[in-house]
């Protein structure tokens, strides 16, 4: 037998459990495990000794900002965060300039990842135009993705063409989207409610981070609970696979597990700001930079319970880098401030940091970063599984190496991390996409278009 890379004397983490053996590659899949001793003749071997081998993260939920906005980001550079982050896979989503609602806007996105992502990929485009839905879906997406927000005061990160919240339109949206077994990924949000909450802050003058902080946090996240509500509800109607983003509140973990318990086909998903950026203190010390959302302690303490019992499904980094520009004037105007936090590169290291911590096992974090987005997004056998005949989208982890992550290593256009001086145990030392290397010893080694589209197999599960 002969092969193109073994890695040797690691813990591979399997879908039965962890064991100690090597990995084969051969042409891109994982060609099989073997014990240390038996001879395969491999074209290069790497020691992983005392190292864990790990699938690599699939993230469904990542804002290049290509094209339109690539002062912040582009297509390259989330994808070399991606390698340094063991992210694998990203799916991009479509608050771009032009959006992403049609066939035409659909293919020259899908031209600008082939030409500059090191990583694998996929697009979700929003279905605001009825008769694109359908042929979008043809062109190999694996998801659908909408807004129920309208912004106040500012036109983006949520620009015209993303946001639906008519509840008719989005029962239409989801009839739609049925008929084609892709999954439809929405962010919730009560419009109604929040222009309520939202004039009463403002007039009180509140517009500082803290106010913003409360406003989308207030009466216990009504605002989540209500929209959450409607969308199972919907959902169940439609008889259409749902994706729900930005889970934070302890009642609508609870909804997920009630609905999920009914069989609604509802998955969910927590971004890194959840459990590792949202405390109050991280909104006094950090402002504009710590927002994304503000999750009180009851939410925060559910989204971890949520993770370990697996209500949650999986996690995503809702990648969203803005400029400190766009982010300064948030210390006096935040609802002027573009509000999102860069995440992917660091979001598998602070999990598997969380790991040594006890807080979760490795056995949850592998299924909430690559086993369970893959299955729901139809990528089941493809990725997010270290099985044969998968795709050998590996990476190699430390888990007992500390370091601290600082300015200086954020690989994003925006060169700042909420995370800066964040102390971890755990570090990514190799990615390998499709048994390419694409980072080691702390460096992005892979070319601008290797990455290839992940195309779903089959309907969501």
């Amino acid at each position: 037998m002969s092969v193109d890379l073994r890695l040797s004397g690691g813990t591979v983490a399997t879908p039965s459990g962890s064991v100690e053996a090597d990995l084969l590659v051969h042409g891109g899949k994982i060609a099989g495990l073997v014990s240390r001793d038996t001879p395969v003749e491999a074209t290069t071997t790497v020691d992983v000794t005392g190292k864990h081998v790990l699938p690599g993260m699939v993230d469904v939920h990542v804002h290049t900002r290509e094209p339109g906005y690539e002062h912040k980001e582009n297509i390259e550079t989330t994808s070399r965060q991606a390698a340094a982050g063991g992210v694998t896979t990203i799916f991009g989503m479509p608050n771009l300039n032009p959006p992403t609602t049609n066939v035409e806007t659909l293919t020259d996105v899908f031209e600008r990842y082939a030409k500059t992502s090191i990583v694998d990929w996929n697009h979700n485009p929003a279905p605001t135009q009825w008769d694109d839905i359908q042929a979008m879906a043809d062109m190999g997406i694996n998801a659908y993705k909408i807004y129920m927000v309208v912004d106040t005061g500012r036109t983006y990160p949520h620009p015209a063409g993303t946001g639906m919240h008519d509840h008719g339109h989005l029962l239409r949206m989801m009839d739609e989207i049925a008929k084609t077994g892709k999954r439809f990924i929405i962010h919730p949000h009560d419009q109604a409610l929040m222009d309520y909450i939202e004039g009463e802050v403002l007039a009180r003058g509140e517009n500082t981070p803290q106010g913003y902080a409360s406003a989308y946090a207030a009466r216990s996240g009504v605002i989540w609970d209500t929209a959450i509500d409607v969308i199972l509800r919907l959902s169940e109607a439609a008889d259409c696979p749902i994706h729900i983003a930005h889970i934070q509140t302890k009642r609508s973990i609870e909804a997920v597990r009630r609905a999920k318990a009914r069989g609604v086909d509802v998955t969910c998903e927590v971004n890194h700001w959840g459990p590792f950026l949202s405390t109050w203190d991280d909104v006094e010390r950090l402002g504009p930079y710590a927002l994304s959302y503000w999750v009180p302690d009851e939410g925060r303490e559910a989204i971890w319970q949520g993770m370990r019992d697996g209500t949650i499904d999986m996690c995503s980094s809702d990648h969203a880098p803005h400029t400190r520009e766009e982010k300064e004037v948030g210390w006096t105007e935040m609802w002027s401030a573009h509000t999102g936090t860069p995440g992917i590169q660091y979001y598998y290291p602070l999990l598997l940091d969380a790991v040594n911590k006890g807080q979760l096992t490795l056995e949850r974090v592998v299924d909430l970063v690559a086993t369970r987005p893959a299955a729901s997004f139809g990528l089941a056998g493809l990725k997010g599984e270290l099985t044969v005949g998968a795709d050998a989208d590996v990476v190699v982890a430390d888990m007992a190496s500390p370091w601290t992550i600082t300015h200086d290593g954020v690989l994003s256009k925006i060169g700042w991390t909420c995370y800066d001086g964040r102390e971890i145990s755990a570090r990514i030392d190799r990615t390998y996409v499709r048994g390419t290397e694409v980072f080691a010893d702390g460096q992005v080694t892979g070319t601008p278009g290797h990455g290839r589209m992940a195309a779903a197999n089959h309907g969501g599960n």
